[in-house]
């Protein structure tokens, strides 16, 4: 029997199985489908073998990174959550998908990306907090930079900007794609009937953070809470496929630091990055004095002693959850 394939994803927090919307999308549909995946949660893109997330490295050591790219791959392995929908739910599946890419997602990026106070207090605390040093000094940063990108390009405009009028019309054209789903869910289950389906998958990756985040600034969570069904949504999708997310959500920090074999203890965590500081402090002094910028002057008849060398410090491996998915 071939080895299944392996999914890379962002690590969960806040009772979801990822912090990201592009993982949340291909885990749930992965679970919906039933799909045996290799599941890797981890922390630092950079172990992702196409150095994003989420990723999928086939059995034939092919490499996806787009969620729908990944959906499609699935689907040609008979894992297909939309073998029943007929012709018209296909199409009404897509046009919502495309409606979110137009007008949710970028409300969703200006959220927890753009939008000050959250990207400070909860977006580059988290990424900083859980990437390993010293990529958490840089990495969350970039990141930013990389949704601003697709926030222009998703709005058409290279020189779009924050400010209260986009903050409007994003949150405007979201509460719209919010009713709209709404609708179409009504008083169901899912939106195509008892089972869910690729459009589930999309809408539960879209919805399930704004849900489940506590953010300084909630007018999205606000507005969701709103829609009951939605909300009843999220939850029995969680509950179902991803109970174990749901329970460890308050003591997730204490247990995914002693899990998992490729991850350091709390100790040796600590001590590698003190070890690393002194590495970087060492590396500004010679710095300092190789330009000038610090000058010592030798006392008569003394030498300066030079400091032992300091062994390579091995950088940090990220967390990482082996599961089936």
């Amino acid at each position: 029997m071939a080895a299944p394939d392996e999914l890379f994803c962002w690590e969960g927090d806040w009772g979801l199985p990822s912090v990201s919307t592009d993982c949340l999308v291909v885990l749930a549909y992965a679970q919906f489908a039933g799909a045996p995946l290799k599941l890797r949660k981890i922390s630092n893109p950079w172990r992702s073998p196409s150095g994003s997330l989420p990723a999928l490295r086939t059995n034939q050591k092919e490499t996806l990174s787009r969620p729908s790219d990944i959906i499609i791959h699935l689907r040609k392995q008979k894992f297909n959550a939309d073998y029943d929908l007929s012709a018209k739910e296909g199409a009404d599946s897509l046009a919502f998908i495309s409606l979110m890419e137009e007008k949710l997602m970028p409300a969703l990026i200006y959220t927890f990306w753009i939008e000050p106070k959250n990207y400070v207090d909860v977006t580059r605390r988290w990424y900083a907090e859980h990437m390993p040093f010293p990529l958490n000094f840089f990495l969350p940063g970039r990141m930013q930079r990389q949704q601003l990108e697709k926030l222009r390009l998703l709005r058409g405009d290279e020189r779009l900007e924050a400010g209260e009028e986009l903050e409007k019309e994003l949150y405007r054209d979201a509460v719209e794609c919010m009713n709209l789903l709404s609708q179409r869910l009504g008083s169901h289950k899912f939106f195509f009937g008892d089972s869910p389906s690729s459009l589930d998958a999309y809408v539960f990756g879209h919805l399930a953070p704004i849900l489940k985040c506590k953010l300084p600034n909630g007018k999205l969570q606000q507005h969701l809470k709103s829609l009951d069904n939605l909300t009843n949504f999220c939850t029995n999708i969680l509950q179902l496929y991803f109970p174990k997310d749901g329970r460890e959500s308050f003591s997730q920090k204490t247990s995914s630091q002693s899990e998992g074999g490729d991850f350091d203890h709390v100790p040796n965590k600590r001590r590698k990055q003190f070890l690393s500081a002194l590495v970087a402090l060492g590396a500004m002094l010679s710095y300092a004095l190789l330009t000038g910028m610090v000058s010592i002057q030798h006392a008569h008849h003394e030498a300066l002693e030079e400091p032992p060398d300091l062994q390579d410090i091995g950088s940090h491996h990220d967390h990482e959850d082996e599961g089936d998915g």
